[in-house]
């Protein structure tokens, strides 16, 4: 059976779920038009590159700081920390909210 140039790509199950979030949290950095460096200095960050750690799956965002980082990406506070306990706390994120409802 050959594949189509309409059908969907596949998505490998083995994925990291940081490295999925680094991409999306990339794409948000990127919307409002910021630099690595500039969203650390928003953010007062010692070191841009903790960006690119995010960015590429390697790192978590402090729990004390997604307010922060919701408001600097200009995402619904709640909304954003609901994504980040998915890919971060999957199995946690699992029992609160089961894993059909969507974000």
């Amino acid at each position: 059976m050959s594949n189509s140039t309409t059908s969907k790509p596949v998505v490998s199950d083995s994925v990291d779920p940081r490295v999925e979030l680094g991409v999306w949290l990339k794409s948000l950095r990127e919307e409002q038009g910021l630099s690595q460096r500039a969203l650390a200095k928003q953010l007062s960050l010692d070191y841009y590159t903790f960006i690119s750690q995010l960015e590429t799956g390697r790192g978590k965002i402090p729990s004390a700081r997604y307010n922060d980082w919701a408001k600097a990406l200009d995402q619904n506070p709640k909304t954003f920390m609901k994504k980040l306990l998915k890919h971060y706390e999957p199995e946690a994120y699992d029992m609160l909210f089961g894993n059909s409802e969507a974000i």
